[in-house]
């Protein structure tokens, strides 16, 4: 009987074996794995009391105390992240004066604080979230075929722009004006990640280009196609704001015809005066 006894018991030890190591290897995880996930909540958590700090004395004025809009500013709640970052990033937000429209100015917060203020609106509802580098810039080539891919995506985009943005920001990126006082800004010297932002968010009299219409890829295009605008060299010569061939030669139409038909008219009329 004792052998029996102690062959039964025999049997069950690798059970008893298995659980307790699975008790161990739980233990474990639950030791080490849940602190990272705290750490970044806490610290999420804390972006968002100090963003809802800041947005009570910068920005609860004009849009509410909860953001849910006031007299003077729209509601926030589910506009994202980036449209905060776009706004208070390009000094557009808050306003100095009322008007038809924020111009762009120096901002007067800092990396942190934007990125504060974007996690409070971001906890007030569901938006489009800053962007990472990788999502509007092209990959740097390092071959013949990647330069030749690059230079495609580059034609690409400026065959978006001029069809989905020249319309307000003429073919160059230089702004025109638009009904009402109203004008599409310049896009030299805009930051890539704002061009993005502003083509996700659509701020004041822009349209949203959801990721439906345009594409990551496509947005990184057209960012690609305003670089290599940057960049050109100019050739000499005035531009004319970049108003494109029919504008330009309208305008050599009137000053060219117009100066020779004055010159005309010049020279005719002293001709009779002669005789």
């Amino acid at each position: 009987m004792r052998f029996l006894s102690a062959r039964r018991r025999h049997r069950f030890t690798k059970p008893l074996i298995l659980l307790l190591a699975l008790f161990v290897i739980g233990a474990f995880y639950t030791s080490f794995a849940p602190s990272s996930k705290s750490t970044a909540q806490t610290e999420t958590t804390s972006s968002v009391k100090e963003g809802e700090g800041l947005f009570a004395v910068g920005c609860a004025s004009c849009h509410g105390p909860n953001a849910a809009g006031g007299s003077q500013g729209p509601s926030l709640v589910g506009v994202g992240a980036a449209a905060v970052d776009f706004q208070v990033g390009t000094g557009r937000m808050p306003m100095a004066n009322t008007g038809q429209q924020a111009p762009r100015k120096n901002t007067e917060y800092s990396e942190a604080e934007i990125k504060a203020l974007s996690d409070y609106v971001a906890s007030l509802g569901a938006g489009p979230a800053i962007p990472s580098k990788g999502d509007y810039t092209l990959p740097e080539p390092k071959n013949a075929k990647e330069r030749e891919d690059r230079e495609k995506a580059v034609a690409q985009g400026g065959e978006l722009f001029r069809t989905n943005c020249s319309a307000c920001h003429n073919y160059a990126g230089l702004g025109g004006a638009l009904p009402e006082g109203k004008y599409a800004p310049t896009l030299q010297g805009v930051e890539d990640k704002h061009i993005y932002e502003a083509l996700r968010t659509g701020p004041q009299q822009m349209p949203v280009f959801a990721k439906e219409t345009l594409s990551d890829q496509e947005v990184a295009s057209i960012i690609g196609y305003l670089t290599e605008l940057r960049e050109q060299q100019s050739r000499g010569g005035l531009n004319f704001g970049g108003l494109g061939p029919v504008g330009e030669g309208f305008w050599f139409w009137i000053v060219g015809i117009g100066g020779l038909m004055v010159i005309a008219t010049w020279i005719a009329s002293k001709g009779a005066r002669s005789r």
